[in-house]
């Protein structure tokens, strides 16, 4: 059947659609949100500490993974492509609240700083896990737990604790800027993370 008017416009002048972010990237990136949901979850609803340590390693596993796929990974995957500095960040956040058009491929200068938080939230929570004793069950702790004093693991416990809080929080606030992107911006920034393409654009990190 033959395209005739509007519709055959508007298929002319899409955008085609470009590669914006690898498989191994996207992958890491739902797989760390599951695995953070599970860490909670089986820490808060289990007597057993077996499962949420199984969960952190794996968690470790991914953050030294991203680490190195920021090194050798796609073009967006490197950390090189989103490193931006303060300045950057907030001409960005000032032309975010203008409204103004600026499109990018990866990372924004301003979500640049949301992964680098985030990956080294992460980290960090994963590290003190190791050493960390359960607060229900103090014989049972982090494999690492037994080679330091009990001073110094209570307040590492008490930072692995107080850490995933804030965590929480940046996650959180992570979920809100992708919906003000949609609301504010038109800009859906979910999609591309599952399909892995945008439309082609006048990208200012790769264009």
């Amino acid at each position: 059947m033959a395209v005739t008017g509007d519709e055959g416009t508007n298929r002319k002048t899409a955008a085609p659609r470009v590669t914006a972010w690898d498989l191994p990237t996207r992958l890491f990136h739902w797989l760390l949100a599951l695995l953070i949901l599970s860490a909670y979850l089986t820490r808060k609803n289990s007597d057993n500490l077996a499962w949420h340590k199984w969960t952190g390693y794996a968690i470790l596993v991914l953050v030294v993974f991203r680490i190195l796929w920021g090194f050798a990974g796609s073009s967006t995957s490197r950390f090189s492509s989103f490193l931006y500095g303060p300045a950057a960040s907030l001409r960005y956040a000032f032309d975010f609240l203008l409204r103004r058009p600026r499109r990018f491929l990866g990372h924004n200068p301003a979500g640049s700083i949301a992964v680098f938080v985030m990956l080294g939230l992460v980290a960090a929570q994963g590290v003190l896990g190791l050493y960390s004793y359960d607060d229900h069950d103090s014989i049972d702790g982090g494999p690492l737990s037994g080679r330091i004093g009990e001073g110094l693991m209570a307040t590492l416990t008490a930072w692995h604790i107080w850490l995933f809080y804030i965590l929480l929080y940046v996650i959180i606030a992570h979920i809100a800027a992708n919906v003000l992107y949609v609301l504010w911006k038109g800009e859906n920034l979910v999609g591309p993370m599952i399909t892995g393409r945008k439309r082609a654009a006048d990208f200012e990190d790769e264009p």
